[in-house]
Order: structure tokens, then C-alpha cells, then sequence
């Protein structure tokens, strides 16, 4: 369960470290609402790796509880830090990218790692449901 409750919480400090990232690009650039349609600016890849983490970190943070909570093995550890360095990864990539317009490595990474790891939390969720 510790590993869990820490990938759950660098989860919680993802999403919120990117939203102080959108809120000081939006002060900076004195932009309140919205980002320009440019997918090379700052803000709209800030605003974009904010939204993309908000989509799937809770529900990645959801499952982890839920498996790390029928007292799983050690497998269940790997998963959870491989499904967090997944969503980090992502959002270095779109932040790093020079434009989302095109694919940046750690972007595709991030991406692919965090449909095989939620895939393999899905699967041990429901799965452990039927072991115990």
C-alpha cells in the first residue's frame, strides 16, 4: 500500500504542478481564458499536458487504490511506478515537444506506457476481485 499511497500522491502532485505551470504561463502571458490555436505556444502546450493529465492520472490513481487494497505482490509495485513514470513522461514530452503538432518521443512513450500499465490496472483490479 505504500507504494500506492506514493504513486497516488505524485500523481495528485502531477496534475497540480502543471495547473501552477498553466497559471503562470496565463499570468505571464495575461491570457485569462483559453490558449492560442498555435500547438507550438507555451500555453497551449501547458493547458494541453494539464488537461491530458487530468484525464487519465485519476483514474490511474482510482485503480492503484483499488488493487494496492487487496494486499497484492510485488508485481502490483512495478505496475504502479511504471504507470506514474508513464504520466510523467507524457507530460515532459508535450511539454518538451517544440509543437504538438508532431510526436515527440517521450510524448509517445508516455502515451503507449499509459494504455499498457491502465490496461494492466484494469485487468488486476478485476482480477483480484475474483482471487480473493
Amino acid at each position: 500500500m505504500n507504494v500506492a499511497a506514493v504513486c497516488i500522491a505524485l500523481l495528485g502532485l502531477l496534475i497540480f504542478g502543471l495547473g501552477v505551470n498553466v497559471s503562470r504561463l496565463r499570468g505571464t502571458m495575461k491570457i485569462g481564458i483559453g490558449y492560442p490555436a498555435d500547438p507550438s505556444d507555451p500555453l497551449h502546450k501547458a493547458c494541453r499536458a494539464h488537461a491530458n493529465a487530468c484525464e487519465y492520472a485519476p483514474t490511474m490513481a482510482i485503480l492503484m487504490l483499488v488493487v494496492a487494497m487487496r494486499e497484492p505482490g510485488a508485481w502490483a509495485a512495478v505496475l504502479f511506478i511504471a504507470a506514474t513514470g508513464a504520466r510523467v513522461l507524457h507530460a515532459v514530452g508535450m511539454l518538451a515537444s517544440p509543437t504538438l503538432a508532431a510526436g515527440h518521443p517521450l510524448r509517445l512513450v508516455g502515451a503507449a506506457g499509459t494504455y499498457l500499465t491502465g490496461v494492466g490496472l484494469v485487468l488486476a483490479a478485476v482480477l483480484s476481485t475474483w482471487v480473493s
